[in-house]
């Protein structure tokens, strides 16, 4: 026998000189060891109701239970625990995408009634909730990667005088380990503008069927070319598992979905066969992304749809507002040539309001949607900005696409921080790079750089393709010599809101700068054209605040055939777009057949 297995029991006699563990009243003290798995304990204010918890437990002991407070990206639930199923293995605690949930080391409990026994913690006090011991997640211990799969990209130097996307696209095991984080949580579905399918979309990118993921895409959102590249995705800011790494790339999932899929199998795919024509004609104003949602839905439903359009080319500011290594043209056009086989017909070189009038488009259809959007530049109105070198972004940015030829000067400043700022920015910064090999373009914003509005990553690669952007600046003057401008006069600005929260800002006179360029643009916001609407016609419509016409639920206006949607009622973002252009849509079908309602 091994001397070592002779000599282990003797081991036992090393205690004799210890003391012992007496527990004088067993009944009312047995506290548990430290890392004991007790009672359930919940951080209410971490807490998001994800219902990952709910979906781990095999005994189905957690349901998830509506309580009265909650915030956003917030299901409005928590957990109930029954302590009847309850095994207190504790892998709720250990998937919980917010550590809010715990176990006390608590687990003596008597009562006579067994619904004592079933609670939700957190909300329904008990005596351990401040009791510190317990099961916790052990540090660095995740079933799920916190880190967010990386998209390959162009360099800046590849990049930096090149329209070419730079964002490549996920592989497909990319993309299958980038959905394998998804906990299927749902709140961002209920975040998202449209509502679209999001977990069900991801589900189906890691079952490797991206017919099924398309199908779910186009239930809610007909663009996903486009909004799988340009969407805001106020979803990601809600993923449950944002709160404690990066939250899933959603976006770039939907992209890959569309990415994948061959628009000429759309048809097969979507199942869109033998449409029923009602017999009723609707007019659409506009081919931005609530016009062509709006005509994808209609199409759909059967009615006859004719999109008019004043530019050449349907996408509106998607196109002509976005520049090209963000939203390559021909992924617009994929999106929209689906729509146009079901039917739908866009007039191009049209203006309402000139070449027909609104009240005409009334009576030759039955219903009008106008989702015209903001291509209307603001400017700031310090002295100098209606120099004719003064420009506005969304005209530069409309000449870039057309192909329009302007003069592409060694220095520019342009006033604003904003997505649509950094796009100008980083447009022209191209421009130069192609003339001059050099870019010398400055950005200013009165924003601080954490407040700045643009995205961050619009901020970073804007930087990288070496464009200054300065934080916290707030325009005073455009210096004009001999009719051309020669710079931009700064001041510091110390505040943006006053203390009720009014657009108020506030500047130091006595920290200035000047930062030369002999072309300014302005990108400080963008505005409405209702030219289109007479006089006449806006007596019998409801303006609200911003001189928005007011629409109801389903975005139709007090004429009632005359529906509005997309940035001009609401966003501005392609997916509030998207949304409006759905909800206006069934609106019409509703107004069509009074019995649907």
């Amino acid at each position: 026998m091994d001397l070592k297995k002779l000599l282990t029991p003797f081991t036992a006699w090393g205690n004799i000189t210890k003391d012992p563990v007496t527990i004088k009243d067993p009944f009312n003290e047995r506290p548990g060891a430290d890392r004991y798995r007790g009672f359930h304990k919940n951080d209410i204010d971490q807490c998001i109701g994800c219902g990952t918890c709910e979906v781990i437990c095999e005994n189905e002991a957690i349901d998830l239970v509506p309580v009265s407070d909650s915030k956003d990206g917030d299901s409005g639930l928590r957990p109930m625990i029954d302590y009847g199923r309850c095994c207190w293995c504790a892998l709720c605690v250990d998937i919980c995408t917010t550590n809010s949930l715990s176990l006390s080391n608590e687990y003596t409990w008597v009562s006579t009634d067994p619904e004592d026994f079933r609670f939700v913690p957190g909300v329904d006090k008990k005596d351990w909730d401040n009791n510190e011991k317990g099961w916790k997640k052990p540090d660095n211990y995740e079933f799920y990667s916190l880190k967010r799969v990386h998209m390959d990209e162009l360099s800046p130097e590849e990049r930096s005088d090149s329209f070419i996307e730079m964002m490549k696209g996920y592989s497909k095991e990319q993309a299958q380990q980038e959905a394998d984080r998804c906990v299927q949580c749902g709140i961002c579905t209920a975040t998202c503008p449209a509502h679209m399918g999001i977990p069900e979309y991801i589900k189906a990118i890691r079952n490797d069927d991206l017919e099924e993921g398309l199908r779910i895409l186009y239930d809610t959102n007909p663009l996903p070319e486009i909004c799988g590249r340009i969407c805001t995705h106020k979803c990601e800011t809600v993923c449950s598992m944002g709160h404690k790494g990066d939250p899933i790339s959603i976006r770039w999932l939907k992209r890959y979905i569309a990415d994948q899929n061959p628009s000429e199998k759309y048809k097969e795919i979507l199942e869109v066969e033998n449409l029923q024509p009602k017999g009723k004609k609707v007019a659409i104003i506009g081919s931005g992304p609530s016009g062509l949602s709006a005509a994808h839905y209609l199409a759909l439903m059967g009615y006859e749809v004719k999109i008019f359009e004043k530019l050449e080319a349907a996408g509106g500011m998607m196109r002509y507002g976005i520049p090209e290594y963000r939203l390559p043209y021909d992924q617009i056009d994929k999106d929209i040539d689906y729509i146009l086989s079901l039917g739908v017909e866009i007039q191009y070189n049209v203006t309402i309001g000139k070449d027909i009038t609104l009240d005409q488009l009334g009576k030759d259809y039955d219903a009008v949607f106008s989702g015209t959007g903001l291509h209307l530049g603001r400017s700031t109105g310090i002295p100098g900005s209606d120099n004719k070198h003064v420009y506005a972004s969304p005209d530069l940015l409309r000449w870039i696409v057309e192909g329009k030829e302007f003069e592409v000067p060694e220095s520019v400043v342009v006033i604003g921080g904003g997505n649509v700022a950094m796009d100008i920015t980083r447009s022209m910064a191209r421009l130069q790079m192609v003339k001059y090999g050099k870019v010398q373009v400055i950005a200013t914003a009165l924003e601080t750089e954490e407040n700045l509005p643009a995205d961050l990553e619009e901020v970073v690669e804007g930087r990288e393709e070496a464009c200054i952007i300065n934080a916290g600046w707030a325009p005073v003057e455009i210096e004009i010599k001999d009719g051309v401008p020669t710079g931009l006069h700064v001041v510091k600005c110390n505040s943006l809101f006053d203390s009720e929260g009014r657009f108020n800002p506030q500047t130091d006179p006595n920290v200035k700068e000047f930062w030369p360029g002999t072309m300014i643009i302005e990108s400080i916001g963008q505005g409405m054209d209702l030219s289109y609407i007479s006089e006449e016609f806006k007596t019998k419509l409801e303006f609200g605040p911003r001189g928005r016409v007011q629409t109801d639920e389903y975005f139709q206006t007090g004429v009632e055939w005359f529906f509005m949607g997309g940035d001009i009622i609401e966003g501005p973002d392609v997916i509030h777009g998207i949304a409006n252009g759905h909800k206006a849509a069934v609106g019409i079908d509703i107004m069509l057949n009074p019995e649907k309602n």
